[in-house]
């Protein structure tokens, strides 16, 4: 059986990256909220976003479909709706997998 591992905080990763790279912590939260702005931006406006080196963002649009409820069994309508999906890179996939 794996043990779980608990999942890396915003704090935990901006002190990980401020040491390994010698920035100050505020330098390093700077860019990351940076860098989200940025990506956020990008795909609004064109629809997708390259992150280099993890992936990509990708904005897409889901048709209407038919769904059920869990609860009842009942068929429900699932209206068409925008998403946003991320697109592992190979190089990810590959170290990662």
């Amino acid at each position: 059986m794996q043990k779980i591992m608990p999942k890396m905080t915003k704090s935990q990763m901006i002190t990980a990256l401020s040491e390994s790279t010698e920035l100050s912590k505020k330098q390093v939260s700077g860019f990351i909220d940076g860098l989200s702005e940025l990506v956020y931006k990008e795909v609004k406006k064109n629809g997708e976003c390259i992150v280099p080196g993890f992936g990509k963002l990708v904005k897409v649009k889901r048709k209407a479909r038919e769904g059920r409820n869990p609860a009842t069994g009942a068929t429900i309508k699932i209206p068409a709706k925008t998403v946003v999906k991320f697109r592992l890179s190979k190089a990810v996939k590959d170290t990662v997998l």
